[in-house]
């Protein structure tokens, strides 16, 4: 499944500085997709939406403590020439 492809991929970036580039330089998400898929990885634009989606409205117990206390870490990531603001990742 998709999902399960695109975690695989969010794990195998961690460690791999050449596909990091690979992705930084993506155009758009499609082109995104392709490197993924030129990686081993099928992933679908819909799972990739869906993760950012998933990512950027969900908050941990820890997260909703530190933003009613008025301090909010923020992850920012740039995919797919999209910039996304994601809390914590």
């Amino acid at each position: 499944m998709s999902e399960e492809q695109l975690t695989a991929l969010l794990a195998k970036l961690k460690e791999d500085a050449g596909l990091q580039e690979k992705l930084k330089a993506a155009a758009d998400l499609d082109a995104a997709v392709a490197v993924a898929k030129e990686a081993g990885f099928d992933v679908s634009k819909a799972a990739w939406l869906k993760y950012q989606a998933k990512q950027t409205l969900e908050l941990s117990d820890e997260e909703l403590e530190d933003v009613a206390g008025g301090f909010l870490t923020v992850t920012y990531i740039i995919c797919a020439g999209t910039l996304t603001v994601v809390p914590f990742l």
